[in-house]
């Protein structure tokens, strides 16, 4: 863990947020408060960000499909 005052932090707010990826950052008050920073766990980067199935579709299956059902709709 690594521990920087408060006007350190202040004054290496980048360096605290990229410190704190990795490992938890403590930042110390003169008034003897202290507080612990540490990244968010992100479960997913994106809600369209899902696992891949195997297909045995091709590319042009796939837009003859799509274009089907453009037509229909249209």
């Amino acid at each position: 863990m690594k521990v920087f005052t408060y006007s350190e932090a202040r004054q290496n707010l980048a360096k605290l947020l990229t410190l704190a990826q990795d490992t938890d950052v403590e930042i110390r008050r003169k008034d003897g408060s202290i507080f612990t920073l540490q990244a968010k766990k992100q479960t997913k980067a994106s809600p369209f960000d899902v696992p891949g199935i195997e297909a045995q579709a091709s590319t042009a299956d796939i837009i003859q499909a799509v274009q089907d059902v453009r037509a229909r709709a249209g």
